[in-house]
């Protein structure tokens, strides 16, 4: 599949894009977060440089979804049974997620005390 035209090697990434969407819940719910985000980036108008952040954040947080999708549906395919191994790796990617997700709230917090707040 190597030496794709661009074209097709876009369709591939929206294939991946629209498989996590239905199978993972996280993903849709990131998704969410990030439409909320850009609404009230919309909203408040706020300088380029909270767009810049936020935007990347929201970024960072749904590609890492899509990592750790990827991942544990390849782990789950060549090793369907439990192992410790396994089970360390998968919260490993989770907990990327997680430590991304956390990062992300805490610059939209920081936005919204700098913009909303009184």
């Amino acid at each position: 599949m190597k030496n794709q035209p661009l074209h097709k090697r876009m369709g591939f990434a929206l294939q991946g894009l629209g498989a996590a969407f239905r199978m993972e819940s996280s993903f849709r719910l990131q998704c969410l977060a990030a439409l909320l985000v850009l609404l009230v980036l919309a909203w408040y108008r706020p300088a380029m440089i909270w767009w810049a952040l936020l935007l990347l954040n929201c970024g960072m947080v749904l590609a890492a979804e899509l990592f750790n999708t990827a991942l544990e549906n390849l782990i789950d395919h060549l090793h369907p049974a439990l192992h410790p191994s396994i089970k360390i790796v998968k919260d490993c990617a989770a907990g990327a997620v997680l430590i991304l997700s956390i990062s992300a709230l805490c610059v939209f917090v920081a936005f919204l005390l700098e913009n909303v707040a009184c």
